[in-house]
């Protein structure tokens, strides 16, 4: 990957040299290193290996999918507070992951406890598993399976 960058920014350099230009100028140095993007995204399948701003642009969409969820969790946490009658059920389920290895493990973790209505309590000594509560397991199960399991997509794209 660094290999990718180096060509990205030797291409903007020649980028700022070919443009007839009387003073050196940062805007033509920008432009050409979105040129050399283009050209080192269509030429990154010679190196053998993922482009370069593909873990970057993964990172901006896990972060995104973390706002959509907080959000979307929030609203139906908030319902079940507002609501007149307690109707929820809480509960610790167990969930077996996908995710090898400490940061992978952390991050599913800490991205679930900080979404509204769940909380991981415990993974276990394997890190196989994950126990996690939910303010209501009726209805929210399946909800919070998917949260699981495009968290899960999202981290492995970042981190793989």
């Amino acid at each position: 990957m660094p290999a990718q960058f180096f060509l990205n920014v030797f291409i903007a350099i020649l980028w700022v040299f070919i443009s007839d230009e009387p003073e050196l100028q940062f805007t033509t140095f920008v432009f050409g290193y979105i040129v050399g993007i283009g050209i080192v995204f269509l030429m990154h399948r010679l190196f053998g290996e993922r482009f370069y701003l593909a873990r970057p642009w993964a990172l901006f969409k896990l972060l995104l999918i973390f706002i959509r969820e907080t959000f979307s969790s929030s609203i139906w946490v908030l319902k079940h507070i507002l609501s007149p009658k307690v109707t929820y059920k809480p509960g610790i389920f167990k969930y077996e992951t996908q995710m090898r290895g400490e940061w992978e493990i952390t991050a599913i973790s800490l991205l679930l406890t900080l979404t509204p209505g769940s909380v991981v309590m415990e993974v276990a000594p394997e890190e196989d598993y994950l126990y996690i509560h939910g303010m209501d397991l009726e209805e929210s199960k399946e909800m919070l399976l998917k949260s699981l399991h495009t968290f899960e997509k999202a981290i492995m794209e970042v981190t793989r």
